[in-house]
């Protein structure tokens, strides 16, 4: 491995050798100490093989001597590579500034790898480290761990440890989230639980204080269902924090009217394409106009990172912006697709309606048509808690 690194440094030459006793030639190489590798025979008045740049020329001065005749059938190596710019000067500075922008550039954060989160998200973290001094373009050697913790921990209290390593062009935080203690219920106010909707009592769960429904009653919103003054031989009565909770079935009835004439766009009327590079945070605009952005258009906004052969990621971003200018007409649609609409939006609302937990068991649909609109209803059946706490007041 090393040998090829260091033949690809100084360059490789591919020698092709005519001669009536070719092996003269191994025998100079030996003597003088020229390497030479890869040696293959043709017949027996010639052969192929590998040797140095600065050796080859070396064995050309002396061909003559040799009684050999020696062919260059092709080089590799950086030396040869950089021979191709010759007397092209704009193509070597070229050269030169992306290989300095490239090694420079591995001193620089340019991507972000957050691991460890899953309440917290990447947003936050990414915003308070660029509060603390830490965003795209960022030196890497620059990074104190131990004041970043004790700036950035402020701003993200569901964060217990932070750390941020860089490899390459690449900053790696790790985040270790805050286990939260549980809530802790204060029992010494007294409390009921009451309904929080009408509904037909199927299971009673008291934790603290007196039930004062049974399962298969029928209750009304705002009725006492778990009771916190419970009577006592002593003192007449106690008071607790009353907890629990009450699932009961219950039932909803919603409604909403859809349109049945919309606007949809047509063909588009006009449309402007435009392109940017993005180096960090400084955008250069490709293209002169700006992008058109009126009241009836689109605007698709796509982003490819540029990576290079290997896969290692740039800090260039390719950004291509496409303006679309339509136009609208009305149109009538059918009673099908008011209806799909109307029911999804029902069972959103429905399902935002129940408390955490309920399900609904069963639902039924209806449709009428009112005017240009479409009168879509549903009534459905659930299971939920419908339990709800309530302080007593104090004496």
């Amino acid at each position: 491995m090393y040998k090829n690194i260091t033949n690809f440094l100084q360059g490789t030459v591919c020698v092709h050798v005519e001669s009536p006793y070719p092996e003269r030639v191994m025998n100079f190489c030996s003597a003088r100490g020229i390497p030479f590798w890869d040696l293959a025979w043709g017949s027996a008045a010639e052969l192929t093989f590998k040797t140095t740049r600065q050796d080859w020329r070396r064995l050309r001065q002396n061909a003559e001597h040799l009684n050999a005749r020696l062919t260059r059938q092709r080089e590799t190596g950086v030396p040869h590579f950089l021979s191709r710019f010759r007397r092209r000067y704009a193509l070597l500075a070229g050269l030169a500034l992306c290989v300095l922008l490239l090694f420079g550039g591995s001193f620089f954060v340019w991507d972000f790898d957050i691991t460890g989160n899953s309440t917290v998200s990447d947003e936050q973290i990414l915003r308070a480290l660029e509060k603390y001094g830490i965003g795209i373009g960022t030196p890497g050697l620059s990074i104190d761990q131990e004041d970043l913790r004790n700036h950035v921990l402020l701003d993200l209290p569901d964060v217990s440890w932070m750390a941020v390593n860089v490899r390459g062009c690449t900053a790696h935080v790790q985040v270790v989230e805050r286990v939260r203690s549980p809530k802790i219920v204060e029992r010494r106010s007294a409390a009921n639980v009451v309904a929080a909707r009408d509904g037909l009592v199927m299971k009673v769960e008291a934790l603290d204080g007196q039930a004062q429904v049974l399962p298969g009653t029928t209750v009304t919103k705002g009725q006492l269902l778990i009771s916190g003054v419970v009577d006592s031989a002593t003192s007449g009565y106690r008071l607790l924090h009353g907890m629990g909770s009450v699932w009961a079935r219950t039932w909803y009835e919603l409604s909403v009217q859809v349109p049945l004439q919309i606007e949809k766009k047509t063909a588009a009327a006009k449309k402007t394409t435009g392109a940017a590079l993005n180096f960090g945070k400084n955008r250069v605009k490709i293209y002169t106009k700006g992008s058109m952005m009126d009241s009836g258009c689109d605007k698709i906004i796509q982003s490819d990172q540029l990576t290079l052969p290997g896969g290692c990621a740039l800090p260039v971003t390719l950004v291509r912006e496409t303006a679309v200018q339509y136009v609208t007409q009305t149109v009538q649609r059918s009673r099908a697709e008011a209806e799909a609409e109307g029911e999804a939006l029902l069972q959103d609302y429905l399902r935002s309606r129940l408390s955490d937990g309920g399900s609904v068991t069963n639902t039924r649909f209806a449709s009428a048509r009112q005017g240009d609109a479409l009168l879509c209803t549903v009534t459905a059946e659930c299971y939920e808690q419908i339990g709800r706490q309530i302080l007593l007041p104090e004496e």
